[in-house]
């Protein structure tokens, strides 16, 4: 009997692909950028399959959730390791800026530089935005956190009507598996995606780190390193779990984040990572991760809290111990209402200045590294979404110690 020949592991192919994409961006110069449609289908693809992934995956996760209780202890945990993890992430970043003085000789470079016009909006307008007036026009308009929001009343809807909510629960668990074979199709041309994405950026780019923006690009991917390779073990030790597995799963997970720069885009592999590789209950992931995917940035927590450094340092303004406590919530707060998009830091990061009173000038600067900087603060969020529904479950009793210890299952 013929063996059946192997398929190499996704993550090997997406890893693949970005040092070809890396290669074919510096040699191919301006003629390569012709390849960027091809990324853009890509990432349309997968922009497609967000919004059933967010509502059919969050009202199977209610539904199996019957004990509201629970459901009211599972969200807690989540959200109190979103803002813990999101709060040191900002902290972090802030230290380091400080630490190199990053951001002190922008004032040149500042000089006749004006930010992008931005709509400002209060967190009363946030807080009401949430809820949907019209369910469909947040579905057409990709509205992430209204939709969420439904998708929990939905699903705590079918709960309470007992017997006669059964067969929408059995409905919405077929559609499930229907909206999972979908990705699997999308994810299947996730090499060639990430080969374009990455040719694209890296003849947009090159290597160009030019002063104080290198300085800044450096602080932040050291920033969210730390997050990725002391913060998060140590939460997994604190939960009496070892880190190695979870960062060899997470590694093509993080590959494809960092080629997208859209944690909605990698929800799907996330998930599927989550459930098969590292043994996190459906009603867990189905949860945690596509609410993660809209509140939870540890990567944009560190962009921000470095911003408000280098913004500072750029006037020759000292925070006071007060102002960068006030930059920390509110680089929370920003990060919780952030889109899981490309370029979400720019949006955000102009109420972060304003909170503490710093020029908004540094945006537009800032702007042209944004793309370098927003890969990896996306690899950081999905790794923390992760993180987060790994330690849920792990409280819980919903984590399959065997599945998360097995290195053996990681050929996602």
């Amino acid at each position: 009997m013929l063996s059946q020949k192997k398929s190499w592991p996704m993550w090997l192919k997406i890893m693949l692909a970005l040092i070809l994409g890396v290669i074919a961006g510096l040699v191919g110069g301006e003629w390569i950028k012709q390849l960027k449609p091809i990324g853009d289908i890509f990432l349309a693809l997968l922009k497609m399959t967000v919004v059933p992934v967010i509502f059919v995956s969050l009202v199977c996760g209610i539904t199996a959730l019957k004990d509201l209780s629970k459901m009211g202890r599972v969200a807690a945990k989540t959200l109190l390791i979103y803002a813990v993890t999101m709060g040191i992430a900002a902290a972090i970043a802030m230290l380091l800026s400080m630490t190199f003085g990053i951001g002190s000789g922008m004032s040149s470079m500042l000089h006749g530089v004006t930010a992008p016009e931005m709509q400002k909006t209060s967190l009363l307008d946030t807080m009401m935005g949430i809820f949907p007036d019209n369910p469909f026009k947040a579905f057409a308009e990709g509205q992430v956190l209204p939709i969420i929001v439904f998708a929990i009343f939905f699903g705590i809807a079918i709960n309470k009507a007992g017997t006669a909510g059964e067969p929408v629960q059995r409905l919405f668990v077929a559609l499930n598996e229907v909206v999972f074979k979908l990705i699997l199709m999308v994810l299947s041309f996730a090499p060639y995606g990430v080969f374009a994405l990455i040719a694209y950026v890296t003849a947009d780019n090159g290597f160009r780190v030019l002063g104080e923006l290198a300085s800044l690009v450096g602080v932040i991917y050291l920033s969210c390193t730390l997050m990725l390779v002391v913060v998060f073990p140590l939460l997994l030790r604190l939960f009496v779990l070892p880190a190695w597995p979870f960062i060899r799963k997470m590694l093509p997970v993080q590959l494809f984040a960092y080629s997208t720069a859209s944690s909605n885009a990698t929800l799907p592999l996330n998930m599927e990572t989550c459930e098969h590789q590292l043994g996190v209950h459906n009603s867990i992931a189905s949860f945690v991760l596509p609410l993660g995917a809209t509140v939870n940035m540890n990567g944009l927590a560190t962009y921000l809290g470095a911003v408000a450094i280098f913004a500072a340092n750029a006037v020759g303004i000292e925070l006071t111990l007060l102002q960068m406590v006030t930059v920390i919530i509110t680089t929370v707060l920003a990060a919780i209402g952030a889109a899981g998009v490309p370029g979400t830091g720019l949006i955000v990061m102009s109420l972060v200045l304003t909170s503490v009173g710093l020029p908004l000038e540094v945006v537009a600067a800032i702007a042209a590294v944004d793309r370098i900087i927003d890969m990896m603060n996306t690899a950081t969020n999905v790794s923390g979404d992760s993180l987060a529904a790994v330690l849920v479950a792990r409280a819980e009793g919903e984590l399959d110690l065997a599945t998360y210890r097995n290195l053996t299952n990681d050929a996602v």
